[in-house]
């Protein structure tokens, strides 16, 4: 199985070119193929549609905007959606009838809309770990945006959005060139690949894995590295201050339970999460990279083999894993699903006092993370 380029371990169409016939196909394969991909077809759907109408809901009933980590999380949901809809459905839908039955422009632009998923899943996750290490290392910045109010701030929340996307949409270009309907046997037509050989399929799916996976794993885990630093910089700074200041008042030292290293627990928990997230996204998604520039770059890949298939099945996990783990670390959010869902007063009731003590927190952990970059600096001078 492959979505955007190499040698195909299904039915799928996206071998070096059309053969004059297919290999018997292995029903029992074709089975646990056909189950797989509709338990991740429904867990996917379900749980990104539901998360998305109750953040869509949460924002409608407060009249407020959603903070920034939960805009981050909506069009996560959405670019989840288009990977279950687009990458996982017509998957299933060939699986099932074993060829592709459309048109020509069916054909290309399903093609293009399921690598536009796996590009927007990537870059959405790339987006919010580089707004959390700002958020962290670069309180200032970020303060300094967010007074500015208005228009300004929107604008500023929408525009690392607005980059995943255009890019999403522009890297997946390819696709349409590259796909088409095509005569695979006699009086057979599927939805098949063409390559210049022998180089095409090499240099295509190995740019695609740069750019969907190397290059954002290795943005990300920059990212994630230099918060951690910062957080632990900061968190000997304010142990060494607050044993000072002990040693003078003769009190004893803080817990520090506000937070860790003057940056409080919401922005904390929300660090947490993203770590998580790019770990779900590397585990899931690792296999399936690896197999496609095995089977482009070594003409001997067992791609027809049960194990091949099925690990690279398992990537479509990644939009089922992304709801939950947010879910996991929302806190109370998983108990106001059915209220927010199905309305009433509690209902708005409960999402006005989340929006109010979201907005707390983000000022709470902006401010404290001012403080300690002040304090540091200071020290430094």
């Amino acid at each position: 199985m492959s979505w955007f380029g190499g040698p195909n371990t299904t039915n799928v169409s996206l071998d070096r070119g059309p053969p004059g016939g297919d290999p018997p196909r292995d029903a029992r394969l074709a089975h646990v193929e056909i189950a797989l991909l509709s338990v991740i077809f429904i867990s996917g759907g379900t749980l990104n549609a539901a998360l998305l109408l109750v953040l869509w809901r949460r924002r409608t009933q407060t009249r407020t905007r959603l903070s920034r980590m939960r805009v981050f999380v909506l069009h996560l949901c959405v670019a989840d959606l288009v990977v279950t809809f687009f990458q996982v459905g017509p998957q299933l839908l060939w699986d099932v009838a074993d060829r592709f039955d459309g048109p020509d422009v069916v054909c290309r632009g399903v093609k293009y809309l399921q690598v536009v998923g796996m590009f927007a899943s990537t870059y959405m996750i790339v987006a919010m770990t580089v707004d959390r290490y700002q958020a962290v290392c670069h309180p200032m910045v970020s303060f300094q945006h967010q007074r500015r109010g208005g228009c300004a701030q929107r604008r500023r929340w929408n525009a690392p959005i607005c980059a995943a996307w255009c890019v999403s949409f522009v890297g997946a270009a390819p696709q349409v060139f590259i796909f088409s309907r095509a005569e695979v046997a006699p009086g057979v037509f599927d939805c098949w690949a063409h390559f210049v050989q022998p180089w095409g399929p090499r240099a295509y799916v190995t740019w695609t894995t740069l750019v969907i996976f190397v290059l954002p794993v290795v943005t990300v885990v920059v990212c994630q590295v230099r918060i951690c630093r910062a957080v632990h910089v900061n968190f000997h700074a304010k142990m060494h201050q607050a044993a000072a200041a002990s040693r003078v008042s003769g009190n004893a030292v803080p817990s520090g339970a506000s937070g860790v290293g003057g940056v409080s627990k919401a922005r904390v928990k929300t660090v947490k999460m993203t770590v998580v997230i790019v770990a779900a996204y590397v585990v899931c998604w690792a296999p399936f990279f690896t197999a496609q520039l095995w089977s482009v770059w070594d003409s001997e890949a067992p791609t027809e083999t049960a194990a091949f298939t099925i690990l690279m099945l398992l990537a479509s996990l990644n939009s089922c894993a992304n709801p939950c783990i947010y879910l996991l670390f929302s806190g109370n959010l998983p108990a106001r699903v059915g209220a927010l869902c199905w309305g009433g007063a509690h209902a708005h009731k409960d999402a006005d006092a989340d929006a109010k003590e979201s907005a707390v927190q983000e000022d709470a952990t902006m401010v404290s993370s001012m403080y300690i970059s002040f304090k540091s600096l200071s020290e430094a001078r």
